[in-house]
Parts: structure tokens; C-alpha cells; sequence
């Protein structure tokens, strides 16, 4: 088997384990089957959860058997946050948010050979359990002191919301989780997020009460955070999410090619696959010439090959660089300058005039004398070409699929227009 743990440590994917040593064993004599845990508190993953499914992936082609459990149970709970209650989704809502997940993970896996993933769904053992039994079976085996010594709970304890006896109790349903997967499966190693550690050792104590002789481990991950100390997977419009639908492939791939300076290094070393030699050339080139950003295009292009496939990565790299004047605008299907076009500084008007006018509309210039400026010193342009004439007006011709226009004022100032239909 692979040596997994160094590797691990190298890419600054071991936050804590139970006992170090005995895990670095149990991996080395492998395969090891293990699971990692997604709840479905919306309808897509973000790249927050990337670090789990890449580290699940990273696990499997290790040669480790995974098993990927996505929680229609614990979905109707959530996890306690830090500082108020969860909204509780209807079962119709979370079954739907289950089978959304699945299929956003599915393609992170194999499923064929003698490390085949697996899908489960934790409702499959809970649905048919009564209270009486759940209480019986698995709650006399939790001590309250313990469970009110979580951080998450302790938390909530002190601020004036409190907590309910709902999100007090999750921790007994996690822990649950890994006995059923245990006594199913054999699964003996349960992985998770650093602020998953109440939880991932809860399941460790209920199996050791349950199971004596069981060899069972957990391993967390570091919880990934900006430089500057904001929450990772932020953009300037929310969450980074996954499915299409909700980020588009196009400012998916924006959020990677702008991550600071400070922060690729980390970034590439837990979420990419290049070698430790192509990280190390890529840090270095970073150093050099930060300006060109190459770490931030490889890692953009990775993951948005990987998130969206080949095809999509292509089509929202010739967008980045057809919208800074590298490429033609004209040859971007619609779906693809739509999303791109999304990102930018917008105007809509009813028809189109004079290029001075439109530079005003977006914002590109505070007035109409300083567009003429910036027309008169060959800073403007339209779709890539640059205009001349100050009085200059656009064709209907030119519009890019009927509706738009894409304005630049010198390098790197961008910023759209669309002609309202009708």
C-alpha cells in the first residue's frame, strides 16, 4: 500500500488523528475501509466540501476502500452551529437534496475494482428505528458531560439562543453512523473536518462500548480559512457552489484564478494532484512572478476540469481571455458569455448609442468628457476593438448573439451592456 500519512502530512491534510501510529499501520497493511460524512443542508456542495471529497479521492487511489455517506437522517437535524439554530427542511426537500449530492460526488469515485466506493444513505437505519429503541440501543451509552464538553454545544450553551435538544442530539446520530458502517461494512476509519472532532470520536467511544475489540480510527482534516481570517469558499456573491446552476463553471473558475498570493500554496498543496515537483515549481514561479499567476491557472483549471469536466474548462478559460482581448469574443457560445458577462459591471438600455454614452451607463467613466478623453488617447474599446471616433456609435451588427456588448477601457477594466429585447 501507498504510504498515505507523509503524503497527507506534506499537503497539510492531517489536522489530528486518534493514535497516530496505529493509523499509519492500519493504512500501510490496507486496504482500509473508511467514510467520510456529507449532510445535505442545501441543494449542492461547495467548495468547502472539496477538501473532503479530494481527500476521499485521495484515500481511494491509495489503494482504500470509501464509502461515502450522504445524510438524508442527519440532513433533517444539522449539525449545531455556532450560533443559532438550523432551519429544518421538509423530507421531500432533504430526499431531493440527497439524490443531488450523490450525484455531484459519484463522478470523485470509483466504483469498479477491488477499492470500489460506496454510496449510503444513513435514513436507510434510522427511518424503521423507533424512539424507545433509539434511546435504548445508543443513548445509554453516551455521558451528557461529555457531550456537553463539545465545542459547538458550549458554545451554543453560552449565547442567548441556547440549543435544542434536536442539534444536542446529532452527535448520537453520527456516532451511530459509524457503528451501523462498522458492522456493515468494516469500516474502521471514519474521516472529517477538524470541527467534526466531537463527532468523529463520538462514533470511536460507541463502537469501542459496543465493539471492544475493534480496531477503529478517525482523522481530521484542517479547517481551510483566508489569510486575511474570512471564511474559505466566500465570494463577493456568497458561496462557492458546485452545481452549475448555482456558480456557473465560468465564476467557479474566477474564484480559483483570483485566490491571493498568500493563500495558493496552501490551496494547491490540499486540492490539486500535480506531483510534489510541479507544486514546488509552481510556489516557486509565484514567488518570481506573482504578477503572472501561474498557480492560480493551474489550480483553476484543475478543479474546474474536475467539477465541470474538460469540455466546460475549455469554454470558460477562452471566455477569460477572449474578455481581455486574447481571443474573439464572437466564437463564445451564449451560455458561456452569459455567465461570464454575469460577473461584470452591467448596463441594460433600450437601444443603443454613442460609445461615449454607453462608457457613462456602466461606470467605465464618470462623465462624458472623460470617455471622450479615453477614446482620444486609444484606451477604449468595444469587443476587443479599439474605437477611434469619439462620436462613434454601434451596429446592431455587433452585438454579440443580438444582445450584447462588452466594453474595455485599457487592460483590465470591463464591463458589460445589454440591449433590452424588443
Amino acid at each position: 500500500m501507498t504510504d498515505i500519512v507523509d503524503e497527507l502530512k506534506w499537503r497539510g491534510l492531517f489536522a489530528q488523528s486518534t493514535d497516530e501510529d496505529a493509523l499509519r499501520k492500519a493504512l500501510a497493511d490496507g486496504p482500509v475501509t473508511f467514510y467520510c460524512g456529507f449532510d445535505p443542508t442545501a441543494a449542492s456542495l461547495h467548495v468547502g466540501h472539496l477538501v473532503q471529497v479530494l481527500t476521499v479521492r485521495r484515500l481511494q487511489q491509495a489503494g482504500h476502500r470509501p464509502i461515502a455517506l450522504v445524510g438524508g437522517a442527519t440532513g433533517q437535524i444539522g449539525d449545531p452551529r455556532p450560533t443559532a439554530e438550523r432551519t429544518l427542511n421538509d423530507p421531500e426537500t432533504i430526499a431531493n437534496w440527497v439524490a443531488r449530492l450523490r450525484a455531484q460526488i459519484e463522478p470523485f469515485l470509483s466504483f469498479e475494482g477491488p477499492n470500489a466506493a460506496t454510496m449510503v444513505n444513513n435514513l436507510d437505519w434510522t427511518a424503521g428505528l423507533s424512539a424507545i429503541e433509539f434511546l435504548r440501543d445508543i443513548g445509554k451509552h453516551f455521558r451528557v458531560s461529555k457531550m456537553l464538553a463539545k465545542d459547538s454545544v458550549a458554545r451554543r450553551l453560552e449565547s442567548d439562543q441556547g440549543i435544542s435538544y434536536t442539534e444536542f442530539s446529532y452527535q448520537l446520530l453520527q456516532g451511530m453512523d459509524f457503528l451501523e458502517l462498522y458492522r456493515r461494512h468494516g469500516c474502521t476509519l471514519q474521516q472529517g473536518g477538524s470541527d467534526q472532532w466531537g463527532n468523529l470520536t463520538a462514533g470511536l467511544d460507541l463502537i469501542h462500548r459496543l465493539e471492544p475489540h475493534a480496531n477503529v480510527h478517525a482523522l481530521a482534516t484542517p479547517l481551510m480559512v483566508k489569510a486575511d481570517g474570512t471564511k474559505f469558499g466566500k465570494s463577493e456573491s456568497g458561496a462557492v457552489w458546485l452545481d452549475p446552476e448555482m456558480t456557473t463553471p465560468y465564476a467557479f473558475y474566477q474564484f480559483w484564478l483570483n485566490v491571493d498570493d498568500r493563500d495558493i500554496s496552501r490551496y494547491m498543496r490540499i486540492l490539486s494532484f500535480k506531483s510534489r515537483t510541479e507544486l514546488e515549481e509552481l510556489e516557486k514561479l509565484t514567488e518570481e512572478r506573482p504578477q503572472a499567476r501561474a498557480a492560480q491557472r493551474a489550480l483553476a483549471e484543475e478543479l474546474t476540469t474536475l467539477v465541470h469536466g474538460a469540455e466546460q474548462c475549455a469554454a470558460v478559460v477562452a471566455a477569460s481571455k477572449a474578455l481581455f482581448g486574447q481571443g474573439e469574443l464572437a466564437g463564445l457560445d451564449e451560455a458561456t458569455l452569459a455567465a461570464s458577462l454575469s460577473e461584470l459591471p452591467r448596463a441594460e438600455v433600450a437601444e443603443l448609442g454613442s460609445v461615449v454614452d454607453l462608457f457613462v451607463a456602466v461606470g467605465l467613466a464618470p462623465s462624458k468628457s472623460a470617455a471622450r478623453r479615453t477614446v482620444k488617447e486609444g484606451g477604449a474599446y468595444v469587443n476587443n476593438v479599439k474605437v477611434a471616433d469619439e462620436d462613434a456609435v454601434p451596429a446592431s451588427e455587433d452585438l454579440l448573439h443580438g444582445r450584447w456588448l462588452v466594453l474595455r477601457r485599457g487592460k483590465k477594466n470591463l464591463a458589460a451592456v445589454e440591449v433590452a429585447a424588443g
